[in-house]
């Protein structure tokens, strides 16, 4: 596959971060046990991470990410987006996307509303190369990408979910990012994208129910989202390899070096993955944009969210080599992507 030219630029950036934030303590208080060792400094939960609120859509989340965006770049989206791609963790209804009902929240109609269910944590770097591809073969120009992470809320926050380790670091968000087929003077430009699928391991999670009804069955057991416990060592020695091979892939695609780049950005599903993918490139934390304690694990919108929060906290400056990357569910995806900012 060819290297994309950079012609294709990150125009902004955008998130969402539903409601008050919820602390650590306020779960001890509610009844969480924490050990010893749940309490050390690499299986800690994160100090904070926000909830959906109640009847709150997918939509209204990309909504509230994007127009202050297109406020910001003086942007309309009713005449000016072409694309439309979202990745919802959880879709607000059977069937259909959250796509169309976001288009019709912002008064789009765009030529491609694609509703991307698959790529997990690693949908962004996805979804760029999707748009990338659309906008050299179909002529598009602009398009809107989107993350939600929606589960925390509304499925790990029930009862019997609530205090498992991957419910109490799971927060909600959108994270979305404004792609041009134009870039001017001074747009971040999408330097190449790199992606994996091993497919053999799509099954090593899933969502579960004790009593084992299907999540379609009526029942009253509380729906949850488990790994298989039986190849744990298997997910976790490939979740630490994928992410620091595909980097390197990238880097040779693209003709930079591990040491050039300024700015990690990778999903932020615990401390123990973030310190192992940091060590094994030898990027320093200074270089990994780490926002694990202030959200917890937002899944596919963990990429998204941090870039924008480290584009406007002033940790991304104007020609840094930005790269973002992540692997997705128990590794049947990862995919990297690289920006000359």
């Amino acid at each position: 596959m060819p290297v994309l030219t950079p012609s294709i630029g990150i125009a902004g950036t955008g998130n969402y971060l539903p409601n008050t934030p919820i602390s650590l303590e306020s779960y001890v208080e509610a009844g969480l046990e924490l050990s010893p060792m749940d309490n050390g400094p690499l299986l800690r939960a994160p100090q904070w991470r926000h909830h959906v609120a109640p009847g709150e859509r997918a939509a209204e989340m990309i909504e509230r990410a994007a127009v202050p965006m297109f406020e910001r770049l003086g942007v309309d989206p009713a005449r000016e987006v072409d694309v439309l791609v979202t990745n919802v963790l959880l879709p607000d209804d059977l069937f259909t996307g959250c796509g169309a009902d976001t288009a019709h929240r912002m008064g789009m109609s765009p030529e491609w509303i694609i509703d991307l269910h698959n790529g997990g944590c690693a949908s962004f770097q996805y979804m760029l190369k999707v748009v990338a591809a659309i906008m050299a073969s179909e002529g598009a120009r602009t398009a809107l990408i989107a993350n939600v992470q929606n589960t925390a809320g509304q499925i790990f926050a029930q009862d019997g979910n609530r205090f498992k380790s991957h419910a109490v670091a799971a927060g909600d968000g959108c994270g979305v990012a404004l792609v041009t087929a134009d870039p001017g003077p001074g747009t971040p430009l999408l330097l190449g994208t790199r992606v994996r699928h091993t497919p053999a391991t799509a099954r090593d999670l899933g969502m579960a129910t004790p009593d084992g009804r299907h999540h379609w069955q009526t029942g009253d057991s509380v729906l949850d989202v488990r790994f298989d416990a039986a190849k744990t060592k298997e997910t976790l020695e490939l979740g630490n390899r994928l992410v620091p091979e595909l980097v390197r892939e990238l880097g040779e695609r693209c003709a930079f070096g591990v040491d050039e780049i300024d700015v990690l950005i990778t999903n932020q599903p615990n401390r123990v993955f973030l310190r192992n993918w940091r060590n094994a490139l030898g990027i320093d934390a200074e270089r990994h944009v780490d926002t694990y304690d202030r959200f917890g694990n937002l899944y596919g919108a963990g990429v998204p969210v941090t870039l924008h929060e480290a584009v406007s906290d002033g940790r991304v400056k104007p020609g840094d080599l930005v790269v973002t990357a992540g692997f997705a569910h128990a590794g049947d995806f990862a995919a990297a992507a690289a920006f000359r900012w």
